[in-house]
């Protein structure tokens, strides 16, 4: 009887578990690259440091500190700006921590 798909026989099926095996230790490698991530910190800045925003690695804002020097009451956007600005600085770094923690691979899932 022929084969089909590869899937037949004693090899076929040890194929398959190493496939098995390799997609789980993948999906833990995602775990622990994701629990890295939540515990992560990293800050961006903007205006020289009269911002800065701490996110953790999945971009959840965990602080803003802003310096006395940056409220303006009467230029309350260049402060909105600057906050913005901070966060997607913030976020920026995140986003080259993920790149770097997550497994290769866990693009698949």
């Amino acid at each position: 009887m022929p084969k089909f798909g590869g899937f037949g026989g004693a090899g076929g099926g040890m194929n398959m578990q190493a496939m098995m095996r390799q997609a789980q230790k993948l999906q833990e490698q995602m775990q622990a690259a994701q629990e890295e991530l939540e515990n992560a910190e990293v800050e961006g800045s903007a205006g020289g440091g009269l911002v800065t925003v701490t996110l953790n690695g999945k971009k959840a804002m965990l602080g803003v500190k802003i310096k006395p020097e940056a409220v303006d009451p009467d230029d309350i956007e260049m402060l909105e700006d600057l906050i913005l600005a901070a966060y997607n600085d913030a976020a920026e770094k995140a986003d080259e921590l993920e790149e770097e923690t997550m497994p290769a691979g866990a693009g698949l899932f």
